[in-house]
């Protein structure tokens, strides 16, 4: 009976695990998506005013404490891999000579649930005398914060998603998208491309679907396998082992590609045809897939993967890549592409 009970409260406790859980995630998800209703002139003339700071030299400085200065922290490291020059400030270090890192041609961006922390509120008559503008991000549009802002964003919730009401959860995350929200926003707006972005990345699997290109991974030359579409089997059989990509192109009298050949095709020939006695014999135009999937030697590579995986139904494991005359002058594998460690 004993064992009985604690399964029995084994078995409460983990469905009332789960359904905090989903509380928390319901509760988050709600207060930021009553974000969205208070966007309007506040949010554009913030964004507008980033802007403006980077153009002229400038950047953001971005300050809070407690749990609104891990949301300033996280917004600053974002604006900073969105090609926007941005520093997270503590207000304690701030005052004890952080100031001098702040010019007249930067903006700060000062989040605060209350608005009313006294570490915040003392920083705004020295960056009123520097004649930096001022973006608050807090949960109380009528604080002191508010008061001293060019710009006040609304982050405000209706509830907190710990059950006392009392630890910052639904207000931090509101923060957070918020921040995010300008951060892209600003990225959009400047024009930046995905080669800006990829400036801030250059390392690892991110700068790389960024960065590079199939021209940079590509067989070319004479490790291009080729047939011409009246070769026999044999002759594509020849060129898929020698080349050792599993695949040839099929090219007409001009060298243009017009069809592709794989060891695949080649064991379904086998199985679809045991009629036929030497399928080495058999023409390759007669037998290849046409126009095959091809793309060019500027694309990223992170496109050439997601053109071989576009096709559910019928993946592929190698990219033909042509010129503007359907001349073919590469080829691309997907363990080339593994290699790189972006697949």
């Amino acid at each position: 009976m004993k064992k009985d009970r604690e399964n029995e409260r084994a078995a409460r406790q983990r469905v009332d695990i789960l359904k905090t859980a989903r509380s928390v995630i319901k509760i988050e998800a709600q207060e930021i998506a009553r974000l969205e209703d208070r966007l309007g002139e506040e949010f554009i003339e913030a964004v507008e005013t980033i802007v403006s700071c980077i153009e002229r030299g400038g950047k953001v400085i971005v300050t809070g404490v407690g749990k609104s200065g891990l949301a300033g922290t996280k917004l600053a490291a974002t604006m900073n891999s969105t090609g926007t020059s941005a520093f997270f400030m503590h207000p304690v270090e701030a005052v004890h000579g952080d100031l001098g890192m702040i010019s007249a041609r930067d903006v700060v961006i000062a989040i605060s649930k209350s608005g009313n922390s006294e570490e915040l509120v003392a920083l705004m008559p020295t960056f009123r005398r520097l004649g930096t503008k001022i973006i608050s991000l807090t949960g109380s549009v009528k604080s002191e914060l508010a008061g001293e802002s060019d710009v006040v964003l609304d982050v405000s919730v209706t509830q907190e998603a710990c059950p006392l009401g009392l630890a910052p959860t639904a207000s931090t995350s509101c923060a957070f998208a918020m921040g995010d929200a300008l951060a892209v926003a600003v990225f959009v707006v400047r024009g930046l491309r995905p080669e800006d972005f990829a400036f801030h990345h250059p390392g690892g699997s991110l700068g790389k679907r960024l960065l590079l290109k199939v021209k940079n991974i590509m067989h070319s030359g004479e490790d291009v396998p080729l047939v011409e579409e009246s070769a026999t089997m044999r002759d594509a059989l020849v060129e898929i082992v020698e080349k050792g990509l599993g695949v040839t192109g099929v090219v007409d009298s001009g060298g243009r590609l017009v069809g592709i050949i794989t060891d695949g095709d080649i064991k379904r020939i086998l199985v679809d045809h045991p009629e036929v006695p030497d399928i080495r014999e058999i023409k390759v135009g007669s037998v290849m897939t046409p126009r095959p999937r091809t793309i060019d030697q500027e694309a990223l590579v992170a496109s050439a993967i997601q053109r071989m995986e576009a096709d559910p139904g019928r993946l592929i494991t190698s990219l033909m890549i042509v010129d503007e005359d359907d001349l073919p002058i590469g080829i691309i594998h997907m363990h080339d592409c593994l290699r790189t460690g972006i697949a």
